[in-house]
């Protein structure tokens, strides 16, 4: 199973069982050491190093961390935005000048150093950065990200949603030395940005079972074992995708396309916009037909290019009254959106149904704006899961999937490369391919939108990755899977 990802509340509750059984500070001197230890593995010896310190725990944090590099032989100077407030971060600053540690209250913009580390807030930041602190961290970010290092979290990140606590935008680190746990925001929405690299120092704290984490390769271990030699392509299923309407078949071209390459046994397609349409000289061991002509469908995807006319409301209802696994993407989702019978008769399926909306489309079925989704992507997922009963795909920076019950995962590859068209009608695919071979719902969404991810890994850059070619990088990705897992 991947990293636990905790809330605020649930390290409040965590922290404080802890300080009853601990002396006065010692998470404080085991959270500064740590950072210390992270920093001084990545700066190299004898640097420079400017500590920007708040007023709270955070603040404590950073004078011990700056003690900690002070003994490593780092020349360390912290800036005090204020005076502690609380009596752990109290003590830790009077050791620190105790030890003859400068403390000043302003630099200058001339001021030069090897390393930054924002000490300003942690996670209990309410409010948006302003006056000194939205100073301060505007001055910290104007060194380069690689020598910007944050404690806890970057200050003015909202720890849960991953969003610039009221609107307004923060420190943005190289790397990030969190405790306790990971937080949900350090992985999803603007925090994927702000937190850089993400070093986890739980300080000796047990924590309980979490609902949220990391998606992990053993997630979807199924996945990744080898095929038998004694197999077929019967053995591996039948997908259909339906969409393709009049100037849109290559949203559903791509998809099936995608579908092979990962392994579904055979790929159907009817493209309700170009029903002459018989051969895809790119793929030609695609197969096109009217799908309802095809028997037994272990999968269908639907929407890629399905537009928004007659012949694909019936299309969606159709495939939807299938006994068929089901993807459901792009103008499906529009359409459910805007169908109150369709989104009824979503409800009595019974068999494996995934959603991928980006999140405006997501917005459109919670009957939300797009921003109220992005403000926190994790409750969207799961609203959309919970009220659906299908597993949920919101899609974006730091993809989360999430189920009915309310587990969740937050996906921790891929990056702006995919920002492409046809990406998503690539991973829809996918995730059909998968469906059709008959994984778990969860285990083939789990699998598909990591090794999606991955395959923009290996492209390596930010730019020329297109659509096509998504799947052939992501088979590539999983025969390296398989041959680790056979050892």
């Amino acid at each position: 199973m991947g990293l636990p990802r905790y809330t605020v509340a649930q390290l409040r509750a965590a922290e404080a069982d802890a300080q009853r059984t601990l002396a006065a500070g010692t998470l404080m001197q085991r959270a500064g050491a740590a950072a210390a230890r992270q920093i001084a593995q990545r700066i190299g010896p004898r640097r420079s190093v400017a500590v920007v310190c708040g007023a709270g725990n955070n603040g404590g944090d950073g004078y011990v961390a700056a003690a900690r590099l002070a003994e490593r032989g780092h020349a360390v100077v912290c800036w005090a935005l204020a005076e502690p407030t609380t009596e752990d971060a109290r003590a830790a600053a009077a050791a620190w000048r105790a030890g003859g540690g400068a403390v000043v209250t302003s630099l200058d913009a001339g001021c030069a150093f090897d390393a930054v580390l924002d000490a300003l807030f942690g996670i209990g930041l309410t409010r948006p950065l302003s006056g000194d602190y939205l100073k301060a961290a505007l001055w910290i970010n104007s060194y380069p990200r690689r020598s910007i290092f944050a404690l806890d979290v970057p200050s003015g990140l909202d720890a849960d949603r991953g969003g610039w606590v009221g609107g307004v935008p923060g420190v943005e680190a190289g790397t990030t030395v969190t405790f306790l746990g990971a937080k949900p925001g350090l992985f999803t929405a603007a925090g994927r940005d702000a937190a850089g690299d993400v070093l986890v120092e739980t300080l000796g704290v047990p924590l309980p079972a979490s609902e949220t984490s990391l998606a992990d390769v053993q997630d979807f271990a199924s996945v990744c074992r080898p095929r038998r030699h004694d197999s077929h392509k019967g053995t591996y299923g039948s997908l259909g995708v339906l969409g393709g309407n009049i100037g849109m078949v290559g949203a559903a071209l791509l998809a099936a396309r995608a579908a092979l390459r990962l392994g579904a046994g055979r790929v159907y397609v009817e493209l309700i916009g170009a029903p002459q349409l018989r051969l895809d000289p790119q793929q030609p061991e695609l197969m096109f037909r009217p799908l309802g002509s095809v028997a037994a469908l272990d999968a269908l995807v639907v929407g890629c290019g399905l537009g928004a006319d007659e012949a694909a409301h019936q299309a969606l209802a159709w495939a939807i009254a299938s006994p068929s696994a089901l993807v459901l993407d792009a103008d499906a989702l529009n359409l459910l959106a805007a169908d109150a019978s369709l989104a009824a008769s979503l409800h009595e399926r019974r068999a494996a149904t995934v959603l991928t909306p980006h999140p405006l489309e997501a917005a459109r079925l919670l009957g939300v704006e797009a921003a109220e989704v992005q403000r926190d992507r994790l409750h969207a997922a799961r609203a959309l899961a919970a009220h659906t009963g299908a597993v949920t795909v919101l899609k974006g920076s730091g993809t989360v999937i999430a189920r009915s019950d309310g587990r969740a995962w937050i996906n921790p590859t891929g990056g702006p490369a995919l920002a492409t068209p046809g990406s998503g009608d690539a991973l829809a695919g996918m995730i059909g391919a998968l469906l059709a071979q008959r994984f778990g719902a969860v285990e083939a969404t789990l699998a598909a939108v990591w090794l999606h991810g991955a395959a923009a890994d290996a492209h390596g850059g930010d730019v020329g990755l297109t659509a096509g070619d998504l799947a052939p990088l992501a088979a590539r990705r999983l025969i390296e899977l398989r041959r680790a897992a056979s050892g």
